[in-house]
């Protein structure tokens, strides 16, 4: 009764839960009348420019792509050429020339080749003869010189070139015999970013279980907090670190002959990688219900017991995303790879030196000509790159979602 009487006292109240419940989902009771944009146009304005803004940001890294895409089309649909001799066209048989073989020769874009008369095209084929006729004669009658190196065979298959005793890899993009194998710095990515993960891996989780699991409370209000402020060390710094300090003292302890090698920018490179993996991991391993901790304790299992296989089980796909994206931070890293050894050696050994993707693209952007063959490669390098950090997320996210529902169970 008093909940009537209640209710009947208050007749405004009560014609906003029947306004409410004739209107249903367009006006959720009486409080519908408080939402919408004339209502409250501030919000409605914050929150359209929050949507504007996350949009923005996807919008942005689909236009990266598609630019690094677009420079490096022609080397994946093998337009480019970079033989060093040419069959010599002469500037006189301009007009026996179909307009694509034309294009072809010249090395211009159907943009750029619509944009020419045929006074510009001309003199364009009278500077390729005349450079032409400047090859010294020693490259004239080098089998070399004529291979156009853009094509896929000689960017992942070795080859046999003049003057070396058997096939090689080789990544040289200068002199007159260019070569853009790519087979090193593949080989030079994988060295120093694996070195990176097996050393930050261990060190990173391990510290994330004891933080969460075994230290107190004092010792976690330290350590997070310092483990966590390395990553705000610039990278500049750690590669000086690591190329003044680092470098000789695992050289004096290891006996290698290569000062800068792979293993020292691997070392170097998991001082980026930690901070990342411990942030991550931590927060998995503490987003576990206490309930779990509390029931391996009360049925007489060690602290060290429950955090090894009660509490790392339940977070195992939580972990797991962390070493993902310590993957891509690694693989990724420029400064570090690029200050601790930069040279194209092709080696599996890890105390040999090394250079990466990303190194590659740093040191020689600035040199390459623009529209050029050296050009196209280093835009197609950094198409691999994107390529290889997006399957590796749609791995690292397909394992995660296998690991949950084995340990939830499918719903």
């Amino acid at each position: 009764m008093s909940g009537r009487r209640a209710a009947s006292t208050r007749p405004d109240l009560r014609f906003y839960m029947t306004r409410g419940q004739h209107h249903g989902k367009r006006s959720h009771g009486w409080m519908g009348i408080h939402r919408g944009h004339r209502a409250r146009p501030l919000e409605w304005c914050a929150e359209k420019f929050i949507f504007l803004v996350s949009l923005s940001a996807i919008l942005m890294v689909f236009l990266i792509f598609i630019f690094v895409a677009r420079e490096a089309m022609p080397i994946f649909l093998g337009q480019m050429n970079s033989a060093l001799v040419l069959p010599m066209i002469a500037p006189g048989d301009i007009d026996k020339l179909k307009p694509a073989e034309l294009r072809a020769y010249l090395n211009l874009s159907e943009k750029q080749f619509a944009a020419m008369d045929k006074e510009t095209l001309q003199s364009l084929l009278e500077v390729k003869a005349e450079a032409q006729n400047e090859i010294p004669e020693e490259f004239r009658n080098d089998p070399d010189a004529k291979l156009n190196t853009t094509e896929w065979r000689y960017m992942i298959q070795p080859r046999q070139w003049n003057g070396y005793d058997k096939p090689e890899y080789i990544w040289q993009p200068v002199g007159q015999i260019k070569k853009y194998n790519l087979v090193p710095l593949i080989v030079g990515s994988l060295k120093s970013t694996l070195i990176g993960l097996l050393f930050a891996v261990p060190l990173a989780v391990g510290a994330a279980i004891y933080v969460s699991q075994l230290a107190r409370p004092r010792v976690r209000e330290v350590v997070k907090p310092v483990i966590e402020m390395l990553s705000g060390i610039p990278s500049v710094v750690v590669g000086f670190f690591a190329l003044l300090v680092m470098a000789t003292v695992l050289q004096s302890l290891f006996g290698y002959q290569t000062r800068l090698n792979a293993f020292v920018a691997g070392i170097a490179l998991s001082f980026a990688v930690i901070p990342l993996v411990f942030s991550i991991a931590e927060d998995a391993l503490t987003s576990v219900p206490r309930s779990y901790t509390q029931a391996a304790l009360a049925l007489g299992a060690s602290r060290w017991q429950t955090a090894w296989q009660i509490v790392l089980p339940a977070a195992l796909p939580g972990v797991f995303a962390a070493v993902v994206l310590g993957f891509g931070r690694a693989i990724g890293e420029t400064m570090i790879v690029l200050m601790v050894c930069s040279a194209s050696v092709m080696s599996w050994s890890i105390f040999d030196s090394a250079r990466s993707i990303t190194t590659t693209i740093a040191a020689e952007m600035a040199e390459a000509v623009n529209g050029g063959p050296h050009y196209r490669i280093l835009f197609m390098l950094g198409a691999v790159l994107f390529a290889v950090t997006f399957v590796a997320n749609m791995i690292g996210d397909l394992v995660m979602h296998r690991l949950k529902q084995k340990l939830e169970g499918k719903r």
